[in-house]
């Protein structure tokens, strides 16, 4: 059973984390780790960890100056969140292809429909915007980057139609169960079809729990997904992380938690 932990680039955080031997270690990252200073701190830890982890994620920041990283932002409006969103994202998938490793970037977060519109005139356009952003960024190493789903009418999962233009768009895909849970609204059944549609162009995952209504980023077995279900509809030569609230930053134990659980659906 594949083991994937998640830290920031704080070493007591990657040391707690390196202690239980991961298959797959995820940096979540923020907008300090593209300063000067943060960035060679980055590349020190990522040297360290790469030495005892053989697959690595970078997970691209998720606010810029308290502003959402969001990939529909539109330059006109805001051109220094974009010129942030998309040079910090070129610069992380350049370090992905160095590192073998992939480079993590939301399609979206969570965006009232009202904010998107102050953006653009319609979704379709705020989509149009993220979907050739993405195919911009793909370009630069196909084999080292992933788009993650959100809880965003821009880019989520649980629409067939839609997942028919991400397949359409040969994207290569991170998929977070519980975002795609929420989505459907607490729907297994929706959420096991998103996993099969999808499941030949996803590279990577975030096993989370959640209660299907918003982001809780719950322990495996704690909320209303069907993991037994979900466990036999992942792609095997996918990566995955536990992706899980903690108490303590510095103590991962809700991820093992989570590991245990999923390892005893597995064995039954």
């Amino acid at each position: 059973m594949q083991l994937g932990l998640k830290a920031s680039t704080n070493k007591n955080q990657i040391d707690d984390r390196l202690k239980y031997h991961p298959d797959v270690f995820e940096f979540h990252l923020t907008d300090q780790d593209f300063t000067s200073d943060g960035w060679q701190h980055l590349l020190k830890m990522v040297s360290y960890v790469s030495d005892q982890v053989p697959h690595i994620v970078f997970h691209h920041p998720m606010k810029w100056h308290d502003q959402r990283c969001e990939l529909y932002t539109n330059p006109a409006i805001n051109p220094a969140l974009y010129r942030f969103v998309i040079q910090s994202a070129e610069r992380l998938i350049k370090l992905a292809a160095q590192t073998n490793s992939y480079a993590l970037v939301h399609g979206a977060y969570k965006s009232a429909t009202s904010d998107i519109m102050t953006q653009w005139p319609t979704i379709a356009t705020a989509q149009d915007a993220v979907f050739d952003a993405m195919s911009r960024l793909r370009e630069i190493a196909p084999e080292n980057v992933v788009f993650e789903n959100g809880i965003s009418p821009v880019y989520w999962y649980g629409d067939p139609t839609f997942e028919d233009r991400i397949i359409q768009a040969d994207l290569p895909l991170a998929f977070d169960v519980s975002h795609a849970f929420i989505s459907v609204q607490a729907d297994n059944d929706a959420l096991i079809a998103s996993l099969k549609h999808l499941k030949p162009q996803v590279k990577h995952y975030h096993l989370v729990d959640s209660m299907g209504k918003d982001h809780d980023s719950l322990p495996l077995g704690t909320g209303l997904v069907d993991w037994q279900r979900v466990i036999g509809e992942l792609n095997p030569a996918a990566s995955r992380i536990y992706e899980i609230n903690l108490a303590d930053q510095g103590n991962c134990q809700e991820m093992m938690a989570s590991h245990q659980y999923l390892t005893q659906i597995a064995d039954k």
